[in-house]
């Protein structure tokens, strides 16, 4: 099994385990469905929409794409918008609240990017109404890259290359600018369109595609449970603002309309691809979808704003709460998909010559530091997660496996090399992560 097949399909597992466990294994007939209505409802559109001004080019998205990955973008230079939004995990970062550059948790959960092109408004409480004003968001924000476009579009100006990328993006513009800048990312940004699941197979027709639990979880979607309500369309959201009865003060978009009837409304987020990008909501508090279907089935904060196209009470057993997480998996790819528009990003596998004598490694912000070291046999590798996110610690190498499970924040793994030659140590949580080994043999006496 690969690295990214590791644990990210453990729901899914589970979740066949907990409809055995209640059914069997044999899956009820579920209730009168219209097929031919909800395969239209929620079929694909064939194009996808750009602006008059901000036309898409190989060129431009090209440009965006280096952009997005670019840490100049940031304050201090050490800060790029792929640091928070991570392809592999649906253009999230993993964990509830990123934290701010003050150390302190950011108000909000980093949501995912995926289809954003098909967007009406941007962020949780819709205050960007372009993707091109979106992008300038995060990077002046004080908390999350703390950029001055104007030294940014500096900067990125004295680079000849970058330079040269912006005349052939923008061949009637051919300046590094502001504008310039979003409009690149933003069209970068309109090309992550989520790939089919197998439960766009069965909107094609394909009756085989899914499992009879799965289907019995869709036909719950769209009937009793009224989770369509709001997650309609191919893209499952409504571009709308709903009070879901979350505990918390955050007013939303309440705040930004000036409006108390929508306090505690947050923009309905798209459910694709979403296995990858768990803890969900807009304050990340809700870990699983079991628990997603929990809250809404009996656990909403009851309030005048509550949104009227939310049910008041789902009577769901637990045979039922089951199959509608089985569907939900439906709507995620078997493994994080990474766009072919990102570029590629290479790993330097092997012995490092930038090694350093070493015997612990921290784990923080989804980076082992050291990246690369060297020990001795008989000397114990200790490795802390100093992060908010939980790890794996998985070893290849020279015949040695080692699986640490879980690694919850504030746990230390211990790993001893017996064998001297190269290791390669990896997160199977997060596969970008890489910690190179190289343990010497002893010395003869």
């Amino acid at each position: 099994m690969t690295t990214r097949e590791y644990l990210p399909k453990l729901g899914r597992v589970l979740a066949g385990l907990v409809l055995a466990a209640l059914a069997g294994g044999a899956a009820e007939k579920p209730a009168s469905l219209d097929i031919e209505h909800w395969q239209k409802a929620f079929a694909r559109p064939d194009h996808v929409p750009m602006p008059a001004d901000n036309e898409s080019t190989a060129e431009k998205t090209a440009l965006g794409a280096k952009l997005f990955e670019d840490p100049r973008l940031s304050g201090k230079g050490d800060v790029a918008c792929s640091s928070c939004h991570q392809a592999e995990l649906s253009f999230s970062d993993g964990v509830d609240r990123h934290t701010g550059l003050d150390g302190h948790p950011l108000d909000r959960r980093t949501p995912p990017l995926w289809n954003m092109a098909w967007g009406l408004s941007w962020f949780w409480d819709g205050r960007a109404l372009s993707l091109e004003a979106q992008a300038s968001g995060p990077i002046e924000n004080k908390q999350e890259m703390a950029g001055d476009l104007e030294s940014v579009t500096r900067a990125l100006a004295s680079d000849p290359q970058i330079r040269q990328a912006f005349a052939t993006a923008f061949p009637e513009d051919p300046a590094v600018t502001r504008a310039n800048l979003m409009k690149a990312l933003a069209a970068f940004e309109r090309t992550l369109v989520s790939p089919e699941t197998r439960f766009d197979k069965w909107v094609k027709g394909d009756d085989n595609a899914l499992e009879p639990d799965e289907l019995a979880g869709f036909t719950l979607f769209v009937g009793r449970a009224g989770c369509v309500a709001c997650h309609q369309g191919w893209r499952f959201t409504d571009e709308a603002f709903h009070d879901i009865g979350l505990p918390g003060d955050d007013a939303g978009r309440g705040a930004i309309l000036g409006v108390k009837a929508a306090e505690h409304a947050f923009k309905t987020p798209s459910i694709r691809e979403r296995v990858w990008s768990a803890p969900y909501m807009h304050d990340g508090s809700l870990a699983t979808f079991e628990d997603v279907v929990d809250h809404y089935a009996d656990k909403v904060v009851q309030r005048p704003t509550l949104s009227a196209d939310l049910p008041r009470h789902i009577a769901l057993s637990a045979k039922e709460r089951a199959q509608l997480v089985a569907f939900l998996n439906t709507l995620s790819s078997e493994d994080p998909p990474r766009p072919a528009s990102l570029p590629a990003r290479t790993i330097a596998w092997g012995v490092r010559t930038d090694a350093v004598a070493a015997s612990t490694v921290s784990q923080k912000d989804r980076r082992f530091t050291p990246d690369a070291i060297l020990m001795k046999i008989g000397e114990a590798l200790r490795i802390l997660n100093d992060d908010t996110r939980t790890h794996n610690v998985r070893v290849d190498g020279q015949g040695m496996s080692f699986n640490s499970d879980g690694q919850n924040p504030g746990d230390t793994v211990t790993i001893g090399f017996d064998k001297p030659g190269h290791y390669d140590v990896i997160c199977g949580i997060h596969p970008d992560m890489h910690l190179s080994v190289d343990v010497e043999a002893a010395k003869a006496p």
